[in-house]
């Protein structure tokens, strides 16, 4: 039998603080060898472009994929797939859209809870879409944030956003007055764009600042400049194997010679303590997230396991062997 779940499922299912834990479960298992991910590939057509992600996770039994496709509406269709690797059937097909945004914020929580200084309270947020939502969600479950400055073209967008997420969150929530005031004063600093270009400079940065880069998952964006990568005392990465392929904002610096590949860590490697994290409170730590099959594998088999005890979703009579 395969178990479907729809999104309404998953976003009945699956909390926050859950999609953390399973992500950065999914980050450690891989660094230990006892989980792989294979790097995204998009098969592009002038109708829309079809984005497959691959894990396989043989401690909990799962290997399978992400399948995306992407119309130039943005209208999305997203399913997540997992297979019992011992017996080799489909045990379920989960509906992945939401799945992928709180997954994404997961991501977030896990490296700014390993790599941002104590005790930061303040945020500046670029980006005040859907995925910004989950961002800032999941920044709030780890830290003890008073203050969260969103920057963004569309000023009427930007503060029905701060309005919004105030409300969720109940931290206050406001309008930047520039992109250097988003940065300036800010512990963490955040962004979730599809910016094809540096959103700010980043002689603005300041000693200690954690910067997260989440929307350049492709070689066309970049949101951080060649000035951040250098100030940059340690630069993580999600994966350096996909930030090889899809970087934008650092295919560039390898390119100028400004990093080489073989010296980045990945951030399972930081939290099992092979690779060196924050080692001081004034470091400026560089954080570039792109989207690994492994975090939806190990949140989907979570959202499984929930809705088989809780009866949800659908069981269709196939893929048993």
């Amino acid at each position: 039998m395969i178990r479907y779940l729809s999104e309404s499922d998953v976003r009945e299912l699956l909390t926050m603080d859950d999609a953390i834990a399973q992500v950065e479960r999914a980050f450690r298992a891989r660094a230990t060898g006892r989980a792989f991910d294979v790097p995204r590939v998009r098969t592009r057509q002038p109708g829309g472009h079809l984005h497959i992600l691959q894990g396989a996770a043989p401690e909990i039994n799962f290997i399978g994929y992400k399948a995306y496709y992407i119309q130039p509406d943005k209208s999305r269709t997203s399913l997540l797939q997992l297979i019992n690797m011992e017996q080799g059937n489909l045990e379920a097909i989960i509906q992945a859209d939401w799945l992928g945004q709180i997954r994404t914020g997961a991501a977030t929580a896990v490296a700014i809870r390993m790599l941002a200084r104590n005790g930061s309270r303040v945020l500046g947020l670029f980006g005040s879409g859907r995925h910004a939502q989950t961002q800032l969600e999941a920044v709030c479950a780890v830290c003890d944030i008073s203050e969260v400055k969103v920057f963004g073209r569309d000023q009427q967008r930007v503060r029905d956003f701060c309005a919004k997420m105030a409300a969720q969150t109940g931290v206050e929530v406001r309008p930047a007055t520039s992109r250097q005031e988003t940065v300036e004063g800010s512990d963490i600093v955040l962004t979730i764009t599809r910016s094809r270009e540096a959103l700010f400079d980043g002689a603005w940065l300041e000693p200690g600042q954690c910067v997260v880069a989440v929307g350049s998952n492709a070689m066309d964006r970049q949101e951080i400049d060649l000035q951040t990568v250098r100030r940059a005392d340690l630069i993580v990465a999600d994966s350096v194997q996909v930030a090889q392929t899809e970087s934008g904002d650092l295919l560039s610096a390898y390119e100028s010679g400004l990093i080489y590949w073989e010296n980045l860590p990945d951030l399972g490697q930081v939290l099992v303590g092979q690779r060196a994290g924050r080692t001081n409170e004034d470091q400026i730590i560089l954080f570039e997230s792109h989207g690994m099959a492994l975090q939806d594998i190990y949140a989907g088999a979570h959202i499984l396991e929930l809705a088989r005890s809780a009866g949800l979703g659908q069981d269709f009579p196939i893929g048993a062997r």
